[in-house]
C-alpha cells in the first residue's frame, strides 16, 4: 500500500513539474539524472553495465552529454565526469584503450572521440588531439561501399546503419572543421546523403534501421536491400546526427541547405509518428499500437533532443518545439521514476538491437525480434539524450 502511494504521489509530482507548468526547469531534470546516473556508475569507464575499463559509444554518449551539461552550469563535477573517461583511456602517447583497434573499423568505437576536442582545447595535452588523429585515420581507411557509404563495421560487410551516422559524422565534421580538413566535412554529408537515400520508407517517410547494398543478408530485401522495420532507437540516432553534423558544416558550404531539407524530411516523418495520447514514440515505429510493442523511453529522448536543438537552431519551426514539449512531459510521465535513495531512473529502455548475427534467427530485424530484445532501466542510450534534451528546452526558456 505504501508502495502505490509512494508511486501516486510521484507521478503527481512530475504532473505537476511537467515542462512549463512549475518553476521546475529542464535544466533541473537534466542534472538530477546526471547526478543520479554518476551516483549510479561513479566512474564513467564502467558505464552501461560493463566489468571492465572499455572505450565504446554509450560511455561517449554519457560523457558528452555531462560535457554539455558543464557547459552550461559550469558545474566542475560534469566536466571531470568527462575528463576523467578520457584520462583513463588515453595513454600518455595518445593511444586509446579499453579495447579499441583501429583495424575492427567499427563506426561505433568513433563516437567516444566527440568529448576530445574540448578536452584537447582546453588542456592542450597532445595525447588528445593523438586520439582523434587516430579515429580519423580509422575514416580515412574505412571500407566502404561502392557509392562510399561507410560499413558499419568490417565485420559487417556492405552494411550502412542508422546508428552510424551518429557515430562517426558529427565527429568527421566537427574533426575537419577544428583542423580545417575540408574533405572530412564532405565525407560527414555524403553519408547522410547515402543512408537517407537507401534507407527512405515511402510508406511512412521514416527510415528503415539498415540496408545490405549487395542484398545477400538474411534480413536484407532481396529487392531493395533494406531491413523489415522502423526501429525507434535507430532513427533516433539519425535525427541526432542529421542536428549534430550541422553545427560543424560551414554556412558557405553548398551542401548545407541540402542537408537541413534532408533533416527537415526526416524530422516531419518521426513528428508524425508521436503518439498523440502520450506524446512519447513507440519501439518499432512502423507499427504502432501493435500487439507486443511498446513505448520506448532512448528513442523518445533521442527525438525531444533533435528538435529542440533544431528549433533553436532555427532550422524548423515551433510545431516540432511543440512536439518537444509534449513528448518531455511525457518522457516524466511515462518513464522516470524515483529510487528511495533520492536519484531518479528513466525506465523502458530497449537495451540493444541490431542486424545479423552467428545465428540467424538472433537479429533478423522482424517486429519480433524488436520487441524481444530485454528491457532496462537506466540505459546509458536514454540517459544521455535525456541529459541533453534537458538541456536545450531550457535554452528555449532562457530566450524568453
Amino acid at each position: 500500500m505504501k508502495q502505490q502511494l509512494k508511486y501516486c504521489v510521484l507521478a503527481l509530482l512530475v504532473y505537476l513539474l511537467s515542462f512549463g507548468q512549475s518553476q521546475v526547469t529542464p535544466i533541473e531534470w537534466a542534472k538530477k539524472m546526471a547526478d543520479s546516473d554518476q551516483k549510479r556508475v561513479p566512474n564513467p569507464v564502467y558505464l552501461d553495465g560493463v566489468k571492465f575499463p572499455k572505450w565504446n559509444y554509450t560511455n561517449g554518449l554519457v560523457t558528452l552529454a555531462n560535457q554539455q551539461l558543464y557547459d552550461y552550469t559550469k558545474e566542475a563535477k560534469y566536466w571531470d565526469y568527462g575528463l576523467s573517461y578520457a584520462e583513463q583511456l588515453i595513454d600518455k602517447d595518445g593511444k586509446i584503450g579499453g579495447g579499441y583497434e583501429l583495424e575492427k573499423y567499427s563506426l561505433d568505437l568513433i563516437n567516444s572521440g566527440k568529448i576530445l576536442f574540448e578536452i584537447y582545447a582546453k588542456t592542450k595535452d597532445e595525447r588528445y588531439k593523438i586520439a582523434m588523429d587516430m579515429l580519423h585515420k580509422q575514416l580515412e581507411g574505412h571500407p566502404r561501399n561502392s557509392d562510399g557509404g561507410y560499413w558499419h563495421k568490417k565485420s559487417y560487410p556492405w552494411q550502412m546503419w542508422l546508428d552510424g551516422v551518429y557515430m562517426a559524422d558529427p565527429f568527421s565534421a566537427q574533426y575537419g572543421l577544428v583542423f580545417n580538413d575540408s574533405k572530412a566535412i564532405d565525407d560527414a554529408i555524403l553519408q547522410a546523403e547515402l543512408i537517407q537515400k537507401h534507407t527512405y520508407e515511402p510508406k511512412t517517410g521514416l527510415n528503415f534501421h539498415g540496408y545490405d547494398e549487395k542484398k545477400v543478408q538474411f534480413w536484407a530485401n532481396k529487392t531493395t536491400g533494406t531491413s523489415s522495420h522502423v526501429w525507434g532507437r535507430a532513427q533516433g540516432w539519425y535525427c541526432m546526427a542529421l542536428v549534430d553534423i550541422l553545427d560543424f558544416v560551414p554556412e558557405s558550404h553548398p551542401k548545407r541547405k541540402d542537408l537541413i531539407k534532408i533533416l527537415q524530411k526526416v524530422y516531419r516523418a518521426v513528428l508524425k509518428a508521436q503518439d498523440t495520447k502520450t506524446g512519447v514514440w513507440w519501439q518499432v515505429m512502423d507499427q504502432p499500437g501493435r500487439k507486443g510493442n511498446y513505448l520506448e523511453s532512448t528513442c523518445s529522448a533521442m527525438f525531444v533532443y533533435s528538435f529542440t536543438k533544431a528549433y533553436n537552431k532555427g532550422y524548423v519551426d515551433k510545431k516540432f518545439l511543440t512536439s518537444a514539449k509534449k513528448g518531455f512531459n511525457g518522457i516524466l510521465k511515462e518513464f522516470i521514476k524515483e529510487n528511495p535513495d533520492g536519484t531518479i531512473s528513466i525506465t523502458k529502455c530497449c537495451a540493444v538491437a541490431g542486424l545479423g548475427g552467428k545465428n540467424p534467427q538472433d537479429r533478423d530485424g522482424s517486429f519480433d525480434y524488436y520487441i524481444s530484445e530485454p528491457i532496462r532501466d537506466d540505459d546509458a542510450k536514454a540517459v544521455g539524450p535525456f541529459i541533453m534534451a534537458g538541456i536545450e528546452l531550457q535554452k528555449v526558456l532562457d530566450k524568453k
